[in-house]
C-alpha cells in the first residue's frame, strides 16, 4: 500500500511575513508609509501657508484699490462742491466786467437783469441765456457773456446807433439803421435828421426805402442832413442844413448817388443852387427854387 502523504499548505498560507502585506491590502489605496505621510503633509502644509499669503496679499490689494476709489469719490465730491456750492465760485457782482455801454442803453435796465444771478454758481449759470435777455432790452443790438472764472462776467454790449429821429407827439422816437427803436427824446441830438415820415404799418415801405438812403450816406454827409422825408418810396428827398435840397428819387443806386452827391459839394459846382437833384446818378443837375 502507498504511503499517504499530508496535504501541502500553500506558502502565502503558512507564512506569517505575508500578513503585514495582507493588512497593507486592506486599508486600501489611501495608506502610505510613515515616512511618506509625513513628506506629503509638509507639501501640504506648505501649499496652504502659500495660498493662505496670496489671499492676504490680494486682500490687501483689493484695500489699496478700493482705497483708491473712496480717495478719488472724496476729491470728486469736494471740487463739484466747491465748483457749485462754494461761495468761491458764486457770482460777484465786483468782478463783473462791463462795456460797450452808450446813452441809448439803459444801464438800470442793464443791471436788473445781472444782479438776479447774484450769489449763483458761476458753473451753473446760463450765459446763452443771459444774452438774451440783454439783447431784449432797449438800444441793445447784441450782447456777449463770458465767465471769468472764479466769480466773475464779461459782458460785451453792441448798442444800436440812432441814425434819424421821427416825431411821435411831442416827443421823438430815435431809430437805428433797422427801424428799430432806439429811445425817446424831447430834443433831437443835433448830428441825426429828422424824418417827415408818419409812424405806421402803412408807411413801413417809405420808410424802409428812406433808411436805405440813410444807410448809404457817409457820416459826414449824413450830419450834414437836417431833414429827410417821401411820398412815396421813389420820391426821397432831404434837406441840408445850409438850406439846399437833394431830390434822392428811389433808394436803387443810393451808394452812387452818394458819391455824385460829394462830389458835386466838394466841387462848387452846387454851392449856389438851390436843388440839387441826383435821382438820375449819371446825369445830375442843379436849379434854383421855383
Amino acid at each position: 500500500m502507498a504511503e499517504r502523504r499530508p496535504p501541502t499548505v500553500p506558502a502565502s498560507r503558512t507564512n506569517p511575513a505575508s500578513a503585514p502585506a495582507r493588512t497593507r491590502a486592506a486599508q486600501g489605496p489611501n495608506w502610505r508609509p510613515v515616512a511618506q505621510r509625513d513628506r506629503v503633509d509638509t507639501v501640504t502644509h506648505r501649499m496652504r501657508e502659500r495660498l493662505a499669503e496670496r489671499r492676504r496679499t490680494e486682500r490687501r490689494r483689493m484695500a489699496v484699490t478700493w482705497g483708491r476709489y473712496v480717495l478719488v469719490a472724496a476729491v470728486a465730491l469736494v471740487i463739484v462742491w466747491l465748483v457749485l456750492r462754494s461761495p468761491v465760485f458764486s457770482l460777484d457782482p465786483v468782478k463783473v466786467e462791463l462795456s460797450g455801454m452808450s446813452p441809448e442803453v439803459d444801464a438800470t435796465a442793464v443791471g436788473a437783469v445781472l444782479a438776479q444771478y447774484e450769489g449763483s454758481s458761476l458753473a451753473l449759470l446760463n450765459v446763452p441765456s443771459i444774452a438774451d435777455q440783454l439783447r431784449d432790452l432797449t438800444g441793445v443790438q447784441d450782447a456777449s457773456v463770458e465767465r471769468v472764472w472764479p466769480a466773475g462776467l464779461r459782458v460785451t454790449i453792441t448798442p444800436r446807433v440812432p441814425v434819424a429821429a421821427i416825431a411821435s407827439g411831442d416827443t421823438f422816437v430815435l431809430l437805428d439803421a433797422d427801424a428799430v427803436k432806439v429811445g425817446q427824446v424831447d430834443v433831437v441830438p443835433a448830428n441825426l435828421p429828422v424824418l417827415d415820415i408818419p409812424l405806421g404799418a402803412d408807411n413801413e415801405r417809405i420808410l424802409d426805402a428812406v433808411l436805405e438812403v440813410v444807410r448809404n450816406l457817409p457820416q459826414n454827409l449824413l450830419e450834414r442832413v437836417e431833414s429827410m422825408g417821401a411820398l412815396t418810396q421813389d420820391t426821397v428827398a432831404f434837406t441840408l442844413r445850409d438850406g439846399q435840397r437833394v431830390e434822392w428819387g428811389s433808394s436803387q443806386d443810393s451808394a452812387l448817388k452818394a458819391q455824385v452827391l460829394e462830389a458835386m459839394l466838394a466841387s462848387g459846382a452846387a454851392s449856389t443852387a438851390d436843388v440839387i437833384d441826383v435821382s438820375a446818378p449819371t446825369l445830375p443837375i442843379t436849379r434854383d427854387a421855383t
